[in-house]
């Protein structure tokens, strides 16, 4: 024969009749949620709330829940985790990454095929980082060769000021 009042369930969320009103709100930090109120014939039925998974599953009511592991970055998503289930996470591969929050990993940018300058290298966790190819190269180059001619060009002026005319007629070629 039951009682008036519903049976205090096998799990931490219970019934909504005097006295065990309380024992509902109590436990809602563990993660759990009414899915079917309780009455005469049956206790209240609990389920894990969104982003929870059932620990200890009781007479077809969840008595204990546990929050969904969260993946490190440099690790994806390799199975989402489901009300029985908790989250797998899976390494990346070489060459590739993850924040933690994908469902897989991705490929690390090449920057050289985007004809870009690597700035800095990807990591399991973090994108490679690209930018503008430098002209850095070129401008020193450019300012080698400027340098080089006019300092063969004072050499050159200095020894014209300094040589003898007859000498410089030798050099002359005659037509």
């Amino acid at each position: 024969h039951k009682q008036l009042y519903c049976n205090i369930c096998s799990s931490p969320c219970c019934c909504k009749f005097p006295p065990y009103m309380w024992n509902l709100y109590m436990f809602t930090g563990a993660g759990l949620k009414e899915k079917r109120g309780c009455d005469i014939t049956a206790d209240t039925v609990c389920e894990p709330m969104e982003g929870f998974f059932c620990t200890d599953l009781k007479s077809g009511s969840c008595a204990a829940a546990q929050k969904h592991r969260s993946c490190e970055p440099g690790q994806f998503i390799s199975k989402m985790g489901t009300a029985s289930t908790n989250t797998e996470c899976s390494e990346c591969s070489s060459g590739s990454f993850s924040n933690g929050t994908m469902l897989s990993c991705r490929p690390h940018t090449q920057c050289e095929k985007e004809n870009l300058q690597l700035i800095k290298a990807g990591t399991a966790s973090t994108d490679a980082e690209c930018g503008e190819k430098s002209s850095t190269g070129v401008v020193i180059s450019v300012l080698v060769v400027l340098v080089a001619a006019t300092i063969g060009g004072v050499f050159l002026w200095k020894y014209q000021k300094h040589t003898k005319p007859s000498e410089m007629n030798k050099y002359k070629l005659k037509y």
